[in-house]
């Protein structure tokens, strides 16, 4: 089953980021197709080079995990309007379109907004 899994809220502060991609890793545990499009304030949970305290959570890392067997695309006009280039972003997450987002709506068998 092909899930899409759409974030916009920001990787602290609310925990809808954090929740989302806990969801995606265990859809990803079970051998399901996963694709995670962050967009909004999101796009910034896949910056690279994140220091949050001991025992805190860091989208950074949770990003990564679901890059080895899902996929990440970020909102590419998000990125540019809060300044993310794409050197800055985890390894293995795209840059994207709402055009990529549109077909991954309609290729997915199930929708989640977060």
């Amino acid at each position: 089953m092909q899930t899409l899994i759409i974030i916009n809220d920001p990787p602290y502060g609310t925990e809808r980021l954090y929740n989302g991609l806990r969801l995606a890793h265990a859809l990803l545990k079970r051998d399901g197709e996963v694709t995670v499009f962050l967009m909004g304030d999101a796009v910034a949970g896949a910056k690279t080079g994140q220091k949050t305290p001991d025992g805190f959570y860091n989208t950074e890392r949770m990003v990564k995990r679901v890059t080895s067997r899902g996929k990440v695309l970020l909102c590419g006009t998000c990125m540019d309007a809060r300044g993310l280039t794409d050197d800055e972003v985890v390894k293995g997450a795209e840059r994207s379109t709402m055009d990529a987002l549109a077909e991954a709506t309609e290729q997915a068998d199930r929708v989640l907004v977060f």
